[in-house]
């Protein structure tokens, strides 16, 4: 799959990244994770110190991939509201999902104080505004949901945010404690913790087959070099790739695009640096970094045909910037960094584990959608849970075939 195209930030903040050998005999092992990403970072986190022989195979370099382009804005909201998603799947359902993503979230924070490397983790606010008048009533809806499942938030009116920023909205909610980091320096950071904990991890070793040995009741994973491993247990956290191994009809993709900007020195018209998003589709989403840029994202496009994506790179990466000038007329910007890339979404707004028939003993860990690190994380620790312990009683709210709207979810 060609995921991306264009020049990326997160790679320059560690050039001295480390590197792994490549896959050179057989492995048995009790897990094998599919991918080098974040995905397959934190299920590799989660399993370091469970007792377990613990193999990663990755076909390129670690982080290389969809982690490159990933913005790493870190919020339990999402592009498809809670008060839809309890239309769909009921409020108490909804309600427990709310909290794991707020759980997911603060382990994100453990797990990047816990490794070795800085992964530029800080606590942000969020604003979500209201892009139109006529989002105003659904904005207020949303806000009355997530307050009434105990989330610290506020409704703002336009006086309010005229106060705070040189834009005005007619209202938004403001929420706290969400969070940014440098999914780059996190994969890497967590990979070397699982590492030192005895997992090993293999680069340039590329899957090109798998086949269930029923008598062994193991799963025997394939290298294009020749060599197999055999695993009680598969996680594919493969990211995107994950649909060529597997598709799973749940799934849709766009285009996404992205600008990081040269350093800025005066961010005083910025009120807390917040994460800044919009009711509007598409949307653009706004983040600083560690070093003082500014990403800005989204715009999306409907096309999933590589060259029609990365023939708009330019002019959504000017649209991009100019967005953020009307915003901030006070900060001026500079592009450094712009890319564009395939962005999957669950076409019901829930991130997926995928169990299917045809891979016995097989996870596929699909965070898809806007909040990918953070559903990555909720996932990767729903996963290894029913792996180590036989059973995670909240799987079930994200197998492919939910819902299941008759059950109470405490």
């Amino acid at each position: 799959m060609n995921l991306q195209s264009g020049t990326y930030y997160w790679p320059t903040t560690f050039p001295d990244a480390p590197s792994y050998p490549t896959l050179k005999g057989n492995v048995t092992c009790d897990v094998v994770i599919i991918g080098g990403g974040s995905s397959a970072a934190q299920c590799a986190y989660y399993l370091a110190d469970r007792g377990l022989q613990v193999t990663v195979l990755e076909k390129g370099t670690i982080g290389s991939g969809s982690t490159s382009t990933n913005t790493a804005i870190i919020q339990y909201s999402g592009e498809k509201m809670f008060t839809a998603l309890a239309h769909t799947f009921g409020e108490a359902y909804v309600g427990r999902h709310l909290k794991l993503l707020k759980e997911a979230i603060d382990e994100i924070e453990a797990a990047s104080r816990h490794v070795d490397i800085d992964c530029e983790f800080r606590r942000r606010d969020t604003l979500y505004s209201a892009s139109c008048h006529e989002d105003v009533d659904r904005l207020r809806n949303e806000y009355a949901f997530i307050k009434r499942h105990g989330i610290e938030l506020d409704f703002w009116t336009q006086e309010d945010i005229e106060a705070k920023y040189p834009f005005s909205r007619e209202a938004a909610i403001y929420s706290y404690n969400d969070g940014e980091l440098n999914p780059y320096k996190f994969t890497h950071a967590l990979f070397q913790y699982a590492g030192q904990q005895g997992v090993a991890v293999y680069e340039h070793t590329e899957m090109n087959g798998h086949r269930y040995d029923r008598e062994q009741q193991r799963m025997m994973i394939y290298t294009k070099t020749g060599y197999e491993v055999s695993a009680r247990y598969v996680i594919f956290a493969a990211g995107y790739e994950n649909m060529d191994i597997r598709k799973e009809k749940q799934a849709s993709f766009v285009s996404t695009y992205t600008v990081t900007t040269e350093k800025v020195k005066d961010f005083s018209s910025w009120y807390n640096r917040t994460l800044l998003w919009e009711t509007a589709r598409p949307y653009i989403y706004i983040r600083s970094t560690a070093d003082n840029r500014i990403i800005i994202g989204g715009l999306d496009d409907n096309t999933t045909l590589p060259e029609e994506r990365d023939s708009k790179l330019m002019h959504k990466k000017d649209k991009l910037i100019e967005d953020f000038n009307q915003m901030f007329p006070g900060i001026k910007v500079e592009p450094a960094f712009y890319s564009t890339a395939f962005y999957g979404g669950i076409v019901d707004g829930m991130p997926i584990v995928g169990k299917y028939d045809e891979f016995p003993n097989s996870y596929f860990l699909l965070a898809y959608g806007d909040n990918g690190t953070v559903y990555s994380q909720l996932l990767s620790k729903i996963i290894v849970q029913e792996i180590v312990e036989g059973d995670s009683p909240d799987l079930e709210l994200y197998l492919q075939d939910r819902p299941l709207l008759k059950r109470s979810f405490i």
